[in-house]
């Protein structure tokens, strides 16, 4: 069992939030899995969409940390869908079934190249308030499989595992970043072959975002600069797609910076979140719980904002 795993967060998570599963299809076969966390009368809360390896839990420390601020925090994993378009119509449905008009995004990977789908879904009548983006994608055409994801489905389990663990880091890590693989392989090992075969061919079927749709958006994109599975030139499209976007820098991460560097993630978060407070698209129960953060975190945020410039200059100079 891995560190994180064994820890005792993990362990007072599991303890304290229960998971539910949700069938929002007619195939009864088709079951979202959740944790829903924080006052439910907040209707438009923070969702979070796992990478292709995630499952449900593995946001468990931004549930922890952000309902202590009063914040209703939403992780979902979807079950099997082979298409993009089943995908969003199936969260279209479970936003329905939980009563929510609107929601923010917090993507990491194929989660976040699949919010950035669903807010393009959904244009007559919109149900995405803001996105944030961790190690995502706009283009799927970057994985190099566009011809050949059609096969997936045929692939046996330790087939598909090793082409998702491609896209781990090789050399040695310190100690959090190599904690946080270790969890996520886990996670993937519990997964079975459909339910990878069919996130690996929404992650690498040919299809891309159109962001001139998305521009009216609120958009914070989450990057790192060690090493990921993302390209700088991945990176860099991201930007172009989304000029007006805010960009949280972080030197350090990996693939999962949300396990590995989670105090500083979940800042980025809370300085994303706090531009909502006293409307109706608060994602808290008490706008002054963001307001009235501690010393110490106002400080941290005054730190990520102020170090942006720095941490660009250097990571680029380490890439």
């Amino acid at each position: 069992m891995s560190e994180i795993a064994s820890s005792l967060e993990y362990v007072s998570f599991r303890s304290s939030v229960p998971q539910k599963r949700v069938i929002v299809d007619e195939d009864s076969s088709k079951v979202w899995t959740m944790y829903d966390a924080g006052p439910r009368h907040i209707k438009c809360p923070l969702v979070c969409l796992p990478p292709v390896s995630g499952t449900a839990d593995v946001f468990f420390k931004q549930i922890m940390a952000l309902t202590a601020r009063g914040f209703r925090v939403i992780s979902l994993e979807h079950p099997v869908y082979w298409t993009v378009v089943d995908w969003c119509e199936g969260f279209r449905k479970l936003l329905d079934e939980l009563g929510l008009d609107k929601v923010h995004i917090f993507g990491s990977s194929l989660g976040g190249f699949l919010a950035q789908k669903f807010a393009e879904y959904t244009p007559q009548c919109p149900r995405v308030q803001s996105l944030i983006l961790c190690n995502s994608f706009c283009d799927t055409s970057v994985f190099q499989y566009t011809d050949t994801a059609f096969l997936f489905w045929l692939l046996p389990s330790v087939v598909l595992k090793k082409l998702v663990m491609g896209g781990f880091p090789l050399k040695l890590l310190d100690a959090e970043v190599a904690d946080s693989v270790d969890f996520m392989v886990e996670r993937l090992d519990s997964l079975g072959q459909q339910e990878i075969a069919s996130r690996l061919t929404i992650n690498c079927a040919n299809c891309f975002v159109q962001p001139q749709k998305l521009q009216h958006l609120d958009i914070t994109i989450i990057d790192v600069f060690d090493e990921c599975a993302l390209t700088q030139q991945v990176r860099e499209n991201m930007y172009k797609s989304y000029p007006l976007a805010k960009l949280a820098h972080m030197k350090k991460g990996g693939n999962f910076p949300y396990l590995s560097r989670c105090d500083e993630v979940n800042l980025h978060l809370q300085v994303h979140l706090r531009k909502y407070n006293g409307t109706r698209y608060s994602a808290c129960e008490d706008d002054a719980s963001i307001n009235n953060l501690s010393q110490e975190a106002n400080s941290a945020v005054e730190f990520l904002v102020s170090s942006t410039s720095a941490s660009v200059m250097e990571g680029q100079n380490e890439l």
